[in-house]
Order: C-alpha cells, then structure tokens, then sequence
C-alpha cells in the first residue's frame, strides 16, 4: 500500500466516524483527501471496498502487534494474553472503528455484514487458540465456548460503562478482569464437560489459508522488490534486515525464532518512513509464513 492510499483510507475513517458509513459519499472521501474520482477508483472499486481496506489494515496491524508481544514470552502466561486483548482493543479506539462498525450493521448492506462477521469469527478463532496455548489440550472441547464468553463479557462490559460514565474505561483492567473469569469457568467446564459450541462450529466457519509455496513466493517477491528501492541505502541496517529475511526465507530449513526476532526489528526499523505501508504489508505475510513453519514442525 502506497502512501497515497494510506491517506485517502485515514480520510475516509474520519469520515465514516464523523458522519456514518451511508451519509458519506464518495464525493466526500475525494474532497477530505484531495484527489480526484480516477485516483479513488484506481485505489477502490467501491466505497464498500475502501472500508473492507480500511478494517483490513487495522486488523493487520492488531495482529503484528500481537505477535510481537508474544516474542521469547511464556505462550501459557495469562498476562500476556490479557495485553494482547488489549491491543485489539487500542487499536479499535484508536482507529475509532466501534462507532464504524455500528454505522455498517444499520446500513443493512449484507456484503459489509459478511465481511465483518467474517473477521469476528477470525477473532473469535485467534483467542480460542490463545486459549488453548494457555490450558493445554485438556481445554480443545471448551475453548470456543470460552472464546465466545470473554469476547461478549467485553463487549457488555464496554456498552454498559459507556452508558453510565463520562470517563473512558479502563482496557488493561477490563482485559485482565475478564481473563481472570475465564479461569474459573474454563476449569468448570472441563469439570464437568459441558460445552454448547464446541470447536466443529468454529472449524466450519475457517476459511482456506495460503499454502507455504503461495506465501514464500509473496515474500520472495515483495522482499526482492524492497531490495531494490534500497539499493542505494546498501549499508543501512533496513538494507540489511531485508535482504538477511530473503536469505532466510530462500533457505531449505528457516529458523523460526530467527526469523521471529529479525520480522520486529525490520519492522521497527521502518515504522514512520515512506516504506512503512509496504513493509506493514510484507510483515504480515512473515507471520503468517511462521505460522505455516509452526504448524509444519507440530506434525
């Protein structure tokens, strides 16, 4: 994603949190942006399309962010699990998506409705698998279930703080509340075995993901192309983490933990430069690449 594009997404969130996703008209995003009708639709076929674009990048970055935090930590460790809600929930606010999100379910668009369901269920399937991290094989039939409680412990929480105080809530609090409670319901029901959602619902709802050949070629090629935007910076240590991942990634065995702790500093490195939206880009793709080798060595 240029930095072009970057902006007329930032000027479109304004507008859909200022005004409603269906009171702004594309006209608006070309005024607030300042560019013109060609230039938009070169970017978007849609306005739907700009927010799917927009929701996207927000949920790219949550998930950089969390994995980040989850580098040479405890995968068991509740404390990291509650921070890593709280991203989700930063970068709602600071994005200001809740009130997005609401202008989208009354606008009755079923296309918009799919895609954000879509992403709850991603959501939904994130934290049951952080749960399971958290306790162990023993919690597989329980942690959907689970998943889905904290989820809408937060969510009621939220809406019925918001109704009856002017100060904002506490996240880190309300995150670390509600992971304390699923303690003691997740040792419930294991107690007792009882589920109603179990994991089949959740394991319906997945959809297919990138083989480890699709994304390695992704890869290869975005980190090939950055490579050569950079060559006259060939001793800069942006340089150097970029072609250090190529090299990496080329390789017949790739070190995961390597490649964990080179993906945040190459990340790092870029944040706040001309290259950020497109190294954002090739960063999700690193994870979801050591996702692939993570689930390769468990087999």
């Amino acid at each position: 994603m240029n930095n072009r594009k970057r902006q007329v997404l930032l000027a479109a969130r304004r507008l859909f949190a200022e005004k409603g996703f269906t009171a702004t008209s594309v006209q608006d995003i070309l005024e607030e942006s300042q560019i013109s009708k060609g230039t938009f639709y070169n970017y978007f076929t849609s306005k739907n399309e700009c927010l799917m674009a927009m929701l996207e990048y927000a949920h790219d970055e949550a998930t950089i962010k969390r994995r980040e935090l989850l580098i040479g930590q405890d995968i068991k460790d509740k404390n990291i699990l509650s921070e890593q809600i709280v991203i989700r929930m930063h970068v709602n606010r600071e994005h200001n998506l809740l009130p997005i999100y609401e202008s989208v379910f009354s606008s009755g668009d079923a296309d918009l409705r799919s895609f954000i369901t879509k992403h709850h269920f991603m959501e939904i399937s994130w934290l049951s698998g952080r749960l399971l991290d958290v306790y162990g094989e023993k919690a597989q039939a329980y942690a959907a279930d689970c998943a889905v409680i904290l989820m809408g412990m937060i969510q009621h929480l939220v809406h019925f703080w918001n109704t009856s105080s002017t100060d904002k809530i506490d996240i880190h609090r309300l995150a670390q509340f509600t992971t304390r409670r699923i303690d003691a319901i997740m040792s419930d029901m294991i107690a007792t075995n009882d589920t109603l959602i179990g994991p089949e619902l959740l394991n319906f709802s997945q959809s297919p993901s990138h083989t480890k050949i699709d994304v390695k070629d992704i890869l290869t090629t975005q980190l090939a192309d950055l490579l050569k935007q950079l060559k006259d910076e060939s001793k800069s240590n942006g340089f150097q983490y970029t072609q250090f991942l190529l090299d990496e990634i080329r390789s017949a065995q790739p070190r995961i933990f390597i490649l964990e702790t080179v993906t945040q500093s190459f990340h790092e490195i870029y944040s706040d430069t001309q290259f950020e939206p497109e190294v954002r880009e090739i960063v999700t793709h690193l994870w979801n690449y050591i996702d692939i080798l993570k689930n390769d060595g468990a087999r």
